[in-house]
């Protein structure tokens, strides 16, 4: 099968005077992450890197012109594709040393090529895999999909709950935010009750059998994230959402998930039926 060439592979959108959202628009919604940069005083931050497909950093050289920071908001290949390309480098203690021996984890962009007990865990929480590829383009002529890799890569720096990234004139609280993966962190910033939860608590199906996932773990993050006065929560896929959402997210899973409450299909009725490109 041919595919497309497209150029330029992100999409971008700028959400306010510091924050812009990036995007690569011709992946499967399974792994189409949602990429932040954070303008700051003194650096920069970004929250998750994508698959690696094409690279990130040249791909947006202009948003990249000051110190950055790049941050995986945990290890699944989808938020770390391209976090080898950046010099200084976080993630939580938990998963440090397995992105530095193996690089991103969870699969490849063939579907065929996904572990069995993988892509069970994918089709039960939510998402079909009807397709035999997880991309509907490439970024070059040359690009062949089961080629894909994600380069291990060390962490410069490793994050702990309670650790605060400072950008000068703003600063991110780590929360550790066990469930989805041991790793998974949030970034808070208390002063703007803004949120950036990666795949803590997104709004649509959330992946909670996968290898290295935890539903007890994840009950507690979701009691935490249910309490946290956030007013925008800005994920690691689909659509920000506000106050209301998270507490109708939250208490869905709750439901779900909590002994002697709930089922399935509240959490799928909770997450809806249509989930929009990022805009």
């Amino acid at each position: 099968m041919t595919l497309p060439v497209i150029d330029p592979w992100f999409a971008r959108r700028r959400v306010d005077d510091r924050i812009t959202l990036l995007w690569e628009p011709h992946v499967d919604r399974l792994v189409q992450c949602n990429i932040w940069h954070v303008r700051g005083r003194d650096r920069d931050l970004l929250v998750d890197t994508g698959l690696g497909i094409a690279s990130l950093r040249s791909a947006a050289t202009d948003l990249f012109d000051n110190r950055l920071l790049a941050v995986a908001t945990h290890f699944h290949y989808d938020h770390t594709g391209s976090l080898h390309e950046f010099d200084q480098r976080a993630i939580h203690r938990a998963e440090a040393a397995v992105i530095a021996e193996e690089g991103g984890i969870g699969g490849g962009l063939v579907v065929a090529d996904i572990p069995d007990d993988v892509r069970d865990a994918i089709v039960t929480g939510g998402y079909p895999l009807d397709d035999d590829l997880l991309v509907s383009a490439v970024p070059d002529a040359g690009y062949d999909p089961s080629t894909y890799t994600v380069p291990p890569t060390a962490p410069t720096i490793v994050l702990d709950e309670g650790d605060v990234i400072d950008l000068g004139d703003s600063a991110f609280e780590v929360l550790h935010l066990p469930g989805h993966s041991p790793g998974s962190i949030g970034l808070w910033e208390a002063s703007t009750a803004t949120l950036f939860s990666g795949d803590a608590l997104y709004d649509g199906p959330l992946l909670d059998e996968v290898p290295g996932a935890d539903i007890e773990a994840y009950i507690t993050t979701m009691e935490r994230l249910r309490d946290l006065p956030a007013g925008v929560v800005h994920a690691g896929h689909d659509p920000s959402f506000g106050r209301e959402r998270l507490v109708e997210l939250t208490t869905a899973y709750l439901d779900m998930r909590k002994p002697g409450h709930g089922n399935v299909a509240a959490l799928s009725s909770a997450a809806g039926s249509a989930f929009p490109e990022p805009k």
